[in-house]
């Protein structure tokens, strides 16, 4: 698969890439594109079907998934969420004959029904409805398609090659013997105030959060005493925090974030509890 490379990291590829020693050429008779051919503001440099498998598996992708590649090259990656985890794929494709090989790859592939390749800017197109997106991309261009990706839905699964995404920690790496990449869920955002009604309790617990990426910190007060949340993350929109109570019991909560609502379980030493809440006021 060709994928994206700055052309500033040419030099330093061709240094400490033996594959990009010479050139290997892909394609059909229509058009053969090259490792380390110049593209825009990037060249083009495959990723090893070993971590191509890996970042899909590691996406969970299915059949019900729609995959989004940005900088799709030849297909490889759609082809393949297409024809190994039966997914519908999109590849965005800046090149105009590239985007037309990773067509013709997808018809050869007999995915033409799952596969669509769109000859476009991967900053102008819309894929919000993707419930996947896969990348190669540098730091810099991963930064500026960062606040597009974090508007996605949450539970959105994004997977990068070789290149993450600075203080966004991956909630996942990827390691394979050819090359490595991350995993990241889009999380929902829960910072806030909260006000929650939990059975056998007779007032409501009144819960404050701040949020950096899928890490949540903040505190509850319960009857009358301010409890720290420990280990609070998201997973999507799937909420888990515990806090500690003055007698040394643990409560874990475990809960879902949908339109404003707060819903799960709170795991005391005995029976889990019913909580249901709704967000106050949304941080700013």
């Amino acid at each position: 698969m060709l994928r994206h490379l700055g052309l500033c990291a040419l030099s330093s590829l061709f240094l400490l890439t033996p594959l990009a020693a010479k050139s290997v050429e892909y394609g059909d008779s229509e058009f053969s594109p090259s490792v380390g051919q110049a593209g825009k503001d990037v060249i083009w440099v495959p990723t090893p079907d070993q971590l191509v498998t890996a970042m899909l598996n590691a996406a969970n992708v299915t059949s019900k998934d729609l995959v989004y590649d940005l900088g799709a090259g030849d297909g490889k990656i759609a082809i393949a969420a297409a024809r190994q985890f039966g997914a519908t794929a999109v590849g965005i494709e800046y090149d105009e004959k590239m985007a037309a090989l990773a067509t013709r790859n997808a018809a050869r592939a007999a995915v033409q029904n799952k596969v669509t390749i769109i000859r476009g800017d991967i900053f102008k197109e819309d894929f919000s409805k993707a419930s996947v997106v896969t990348l190669y991309l540098l730091p810099d261009l991963n930064l500026r398609l960062r606040p597009i990706i974090l508007k996605m839905k949450p539970g959105t699964r994004v997977v990068s090659h070789a290149f993450d995404m600075a203080e966004w920690e991956p909630d996942q790496r990827i390691e394979t013997e050819s090359a490595n990449g991350y995993m990241w869920i889009v999380p929902a955002s829960v910072a806030g105030s909260w006000t929650l009604e939990v059975a056998g309790f007779s007032q409501p617990i009144e819960l404050q959060l701040s949020q950096s990426f899928q890490i949540v910190n903040g505190s509850m007060m319960l009857d009358g005493k301010k409890l720290m949340i420990d280990t609070g993350r998201m997973r999507g929109d799937q909420l888990r925090f515990s806090v500690k109570r003055p007698s040394g019991q643990v409560l874990s909560f475990e809960g879902r974030i949908a339109g404003g609502k707060l819903s799960g379980r709170m795991q005391p030493m005995s029976d889990p509890l019913n909580v249901s809440g709704k967000l106050v006021k949304a941080a700013r």
